[in-house]
């Protein structure tokens, strides 16, 4: 399970801009966390990512509280998150290959030798076809970088996706193409999904339930008595 409870968070402490804020992800479920643009919802997506401290709050793991964010967390907790942010021109290194853009992880943490078959398998998975792979960033469309961008956050088989505006910058084919890929993942290995946006209908579509953001501050904790078994779907809004 993934929770967070009464979490308070910004980028300075006189002024947050995320307020008392609780939430529960179970395993296999897919969250949608809907709000307005400017809301904060980024924010608390990426505390529950572990990669913004919260001010005060508690975000726990399998109930255990983490202790530490960012670098300072332990690999094993890092590597259980996979994200996908909004604009992926700024979340990929501009100097990389898309291919190189993709293994990003696997370097990091050592695991050189799965680098071929694993991007290979990765961008069959999201569309990318072998000639895209050999190119930078500025020479591909927001599409086409946003599916490495989601390769890479697959690439590390994480347990958790947290799915920032992923699509909000995409068209419908695209959008539809990027959902289903994280919808495959889900289903063969039963991760949980975080997904946050402003579209209603695409969130309520996609996900076991849609939470709005004035309830996530509400100072209750939402949540799912049980966790999802894969494939199920719940409807709805809570």
């Amino acid at each position: 399970m993934l929770e967070l409870r009464a979490v308070t968070a910004g980028y300075d402490r006189s002024a947050p801009v995320v307020r008392n804020a609780s939430l529960a992800v179970a395993p296999g479920e897919a969250v949608g966390l809907l709000g307005p643009s400017g809301c904060g919802k980024s924010t608390l997506a990426r505390v529950a990512a572990l990669l913004h401290r919260p001010d005060s709050g508690t975000l726990l793991l399998d109930g255990q509280p983490v202790r530490r964010w960012r670098h300072r967390a332990p690999r094993e907790l890092r590597t259980a998150f996979g994200v996908v942010f909004q604009q992926p021109r700024l979340s990929a290194d501009p100097r990389l290959r898309l291919a190189d853009l993709i293994a990003e992880p696997l370097r990091a943490t050592g695991r050189r030798e799965e680098i071929p078959a694993r991007v290979g398998e990765l961008a069959t998975a999201v569309g990318l076809t072998p000639d895209l792979l050999g190119r930078q960033p500025h020479e591909v469309s927001d599409g086409q970088l946003q599916r490495a961008c989601l390769a890479r956050a697959l690439v590390l088989r994480p347990r958790w996706l947290v799915c920032d505006e992923m699509t909000a910058m995409l068209d419908a084919s695209t959008t539809a193409a990027l959902v289903a890929v994280v919808e495959e993942y889900r289903a063969t290995t039963g991760a949980g999904l975080l997904a946050v946006g402003h579209d209603r209908t695409l969130l309520h579509r996609w996900c076991d339930r849609t939470v709005p953001w004035e309830t996530v501050c509400a100072g209750e904790l939402v949540t799912v008595g049980e966790p999802v078994t894969v494939g199920e779907r719940r409807s709805g809004e809570s």
